[in-house]
């Protein structure tokens, strides 16, 4: 009787093990690829492509994205394709973007992950815009790829004087 209790129990544990490391192994594979997605995003940003730029992010309806600027919110990814149409066509020279901070937490088919986004280019009459955002994402996978479902930019505000802190230092 204590060996087949012995047994069971060394079998439970090697089970427990086996299946805690490969959950692991999913959680971090997806984990990459959700990073990748973000490498991507930055380089179709600054590529100005944005076709390249949403197909990183859910098509149709079911996208929300709240931005830094008006309206408050964008409803489908048609909207949100066109807030970067404007975005990409105030910029007159190259657009750089630094993303830091990058932390992302996932779960199957399900994602979050928050980071530090800087843009940087020149505007048409040759002033340049340089500011920092938050941005935190909610990640769907679908048909095996993850892809943006939801959008939140935001930038500290001092409440005393109701202006935006574009340069977001820590």
């Amino acid at each position: 009787m204590k060996s087949i209790t012995g047994i069971s129990i060394a079998l439970a544990a090697a089970f427990a093990i086996c299946c805690g490391a490969s959950l692991a192994r999913a959680g971090a594979a997806d984990e990459a690829e959700i990073k990748a997605l973000e490498a991507r995003l930055v380089k179709a940003i600054e590529a100005k492509d944005p076709n390249a730029i949403m197909a990183n992010y859910v098509t149709g309806d079911s996208l929300v994205v709240y931005d830094i600027v008006p309206p408050r919110q964008y409803v489908g990814s048609e909207a949100y394709k066109k807030d970067w149409q404007g975005f990409l066509g105030s910029c007159a020279g190259p657009l750089k973007v630094e993303l830091t901070d990058l932390s992302v937490t996932t779960d199957d088919k399900l994602g979050y992950g928050h980071n530090i986004q800087r843009f940087t280019c020149k505007t048409a009459n040759g002033t340049v815009q340089d500011f920092t955002i938050r941005v935190t994402d909610g990640y769907e996978k679908r048909d095996g790829k993850w892809l943006i479902a939801h959008e939140h930019a935001s930038v500290p505000v001092d409440l005393a004087t109701g202006k935006a802190d574009l340069s977001s230092k820590p």
